[in-house]
């Protein structure tokens, strides 16, 4: 067995393998010494002003206010979208202890916030860091300072006051003027769609964006410019001091002046009461819109704190339709409105207006009646009469003279089948029915027979049939016809940031002198005639101004043959339709009106001119030069010279004794009447 061997190591060696190592180790702390020198130098050095202002960030917030919205006014100054101081309260999310405990507090001191509790929690956890939410607005002063006697105890809850949009006239507007709301994820879409971030503003529980009518249209004007507060903040975020050097206003939005008259806009809305419909007045002269009203309203007030899903879809789910704009965006067949149209064409085919139609009551085409309106006739008519009385008879004979193509034409010069560039969008062209629409409407919905058959003409000529417009094209109409020089183009906004919009000049209209004075006769003749269809109900009692006029009642479905149109109290989605169309004073016109009442209870003669004098007579009211006119005294009579006897005057009565006592009239002379007949009844057209 052999022994083990012991080997022992050159200490030479093991000395040198220490060197190498302690020059490695030095090295290495050398250069992390010398790296960590170079970056301190950097820091404190090169980017010290940086990191300085990273610093000051962290130490300082800016928080975003919003900017008061621009004020909308009407064209005398009166303002019809404003804001209004409002107390509210708060909370912040990152300064609460517990969110749902300190809801809980807040409902034992406001109570409605307990019904809102889950779309406060969502507002609130949707809500950036340490930005405030609002819980609840329009608190009354006894609320804000209950708010602020426990502010100790709620801890993230604050009370305040800010600027909140408010409509002073309600639901008079609301359809125009549109309201505000919360910004959604809509609104957001839009700037993604332009590769761009959405602005931080659009964040802030706070802000407001237009919703419907001008609202909507001029956002980005009525918006202004955010501004802010700059606060110090503790290192959990909580607001310790503000730096008011620092701090910047917001700048208020652009304020708007509309062509609108508060007056007569409130008035059109009253005189509608529970019915629904549009109302448009327009200054001939210069296409000034004065009042486009929309019934049922709503108010948009509401709107501004949000409305809940039940009241929204209460007015959504009613019949009557509050939340649509019928002025521009409902439609209806014009009815008897659009014959002023028909005779139009009819001129301009060469048809002699004194040629003579006999009406009986109908007129057979084509193996079937078309009825008038008057079952017994109307007799024998020319155009004058026609248009007065109101003769569909008349219309049915003649309307295929001049074709659907030349009614069409006629039509779209009057200002059917458009829209109009009024500062508000969407709206509803109607439909002007001609052969080429009818072909390309057929190679749309592919069926039907492309042909137009002149048996389609007669129910246009009337106003009915596929024929669809809005209450704007109907004003657009008669200020066209009042005017009878321009073709009259509608303005709604007269002026954006003190920056007035100028007036464009209106082309000339193609018909000749004569043809619209024959038109505009027949209108003079339905509100004036004591046998016009509107007589009785164009009466204004302003002196010698008189209305002109042409009422109008059409169908909103289709009749079975002998079916009545149903009495006043029918279902009111199966009544007609009752128009009016209007402009005055009818010897020198200035102001045109076109009144649409859907479902009326009766007919145009009974329900819409009665309710448009109404708004006839503020807009008269309101202008100097016609209220100078009713005011004009009466020329003082011609006095009779002293101690002198006209020529064949009847000399004065001799002073003599009371005479006696007549005998008694007989029954039969007592019952004969003497003066001329009183007008009973009216028709109902």
């Amino acid at each position: 067995m052999s022994e083990p061997s012991i080997f022992f190591s050159d200490p030479n060696e093991r000395q040198g393998s220490f060197l190498r190592r302690t020059l490695v180790l030095g090295g290495l702390t050398a250069f992390g010494v010398t790296a960590l020198t170079f970056r301190l130098g950097q820091l404190q050095l090169v980017q010290a002003g940086e990191y300085a202002t990273l610093a000051t960030q962290n130490q300082f917030n800016f928080r975003l206010i919003p900017p008061p919205r621009g004020l909308i006014k009407d064209r005398n100054g009166v303002v019809i979208a404003g804001n209004r101081p409002s107390f509210r309260v708060l909370v912040v999310r990152d300064e609460t202890k517990d969110l749902d405990q300190t809801l809980d507090l807040l409902g034992q001191l406001l109570p409605d916030t307990v019904e809102r509790r889950r779309s406060i929690i969502r507002d609130v956890n949707a809500a950036p860091r340490f930005s405030p939410v609002p819980v609840k607005s329009d608190l009354t002063w006894e609320e804000f300072a209950k708010v602020n006697l426990y502010a100790n105890e709620l801890p993230g809850v604050m009370a305040d006051m800010h600027e909140q949009r408010y409509y002073p006239f309600g639901g008079a507007f609301a359809h125009v003027v549109g309201y505000v709301a919360k910004p959604n994820a809509s609104d957001r879409e839009v700037f993604a769609e332009r590769g761009e971030d959405p602005p931080a503003l659009f964040f802030n529980p706070s802000y407001r964006v237009g919703r419907q009518g001008i609202e909507k249209a001029l956002d980005e004007a009525l918006r202004g410019e955010p501004g802010g507060n700059r606060v110090e903040v503790d290192a959990r975020g909580r607001v310790v001091a503000e730096d008011v050097g620092g701090s910047r206003p917001p700048v208020p939005g652009a304020e708007v002046i509309t062509t609108l008259d508060a007056d007569i806009q409130n008035r059109a809305l009253e005189v509608f009461g529970e019915e629904s419909g549009g109302c448009v007045v327009m200054d001939i002269r210069n296409g000034d819109i004065l009042c486009m009203a929309s019934a049922p309203a709503f108010d948009p007030n509401l709107f501004v704190t949000g409305v809940s899903s039940d009241v929204y879809r209460a007015w959504a789910d009613y019949e009557r339709r509050p939340l649509l704009d019928k002025t521009i965006y409902g439609t209806f067949p014009p009815g008897s409105t659009f014959k002023m149209t028909t005779a139009l064409a009819l001129l301009d085919a060469g048809i002699d207006p004194s040629d003579r139609v006999v009406c009986t009551g109908g007129y057979r085409y084509g193996g079937r009646t078309f009825r008038c309106w008057k079952p017994g006739g109307h007799g024998a008519q020319d155009m004058h009469d026609a248009i007065k009385n109101s003769c569909d008879t008349y219309f049915y004979h003649m309307c295929n003279r001049a074709g659907v193509d030349r009614i069409a034409r006629v039509a779209e010069d009057l200002g059917f089948g458009q829209a109009y560039e009024i500062g508000i969008g969407g709206q509803s062209d109607g439909t002007v029915p001609s052969t080429r629409w009818k072909r390309e409407y057929v190679e749309a919905v592919g069926r039907g027979d492309p042909t137009w058959y002149p048996g389609e003409t007669l129910s246009v000529a009337i106003g009915q049939g596929a024929l669809a417009v809005n209450a704007l094209q109907l004003a657009v109409m008669t200020s066209r016809l009042a005017n009878g020089r321009k073709k009259v183009q509608p303005r709604l906004i007269k002026a954006v940031g003190g920056e007035e919009r100028p007036l464009e000049a209106f082309p000339d209209l193609p018909f000749p002198d004569e043809q619209l004075d024959i038109v505009r006769a027949g209108m003079a003749a339905v509100a004036n005639d004591v046998t016009g269809t509107a007589y009785r109900a164009s009466q204004l009692g302003l002196g010698d101004i008189l209305m002109a006029g042409k009422t109008g009642t059409a169908q909103s479905r289709d009749y079975r043959p002998g079916e009545s149109r149903g009495p006043r109290n029918a279902v009111w989605s199966r009544r007609d339709h009752a128009l009016f169309v209007a402009f005055a004073p009818h010897d020198a016109p200035r102001y045109a009106i076109a009144l649409i009442i859907q479902h009326a209870p009766a007919g145009g003669s009974a329900d819409a001119a009665p309710r448009a004098r109404e708004v006839m007579k503020v807009a008269l009211l309101k202008d100097p030069d016609m209220r100078a006119r009713i005011e004009r005294p009466l020329p003082p009579a011609p006095e009779a010279p002293v101690d002198s006897i006209d020529e064949g005057a009847a000399p004065p009565a001799p002073e003599v004794a009371p005479p006696a006592a007549t005998p008694r009239a007989s029954p039969a002379s007592e019952a004969t009447p003497t003066g001329p007949r009183p007008y009973l009844s009216e028709p109902p057209r």
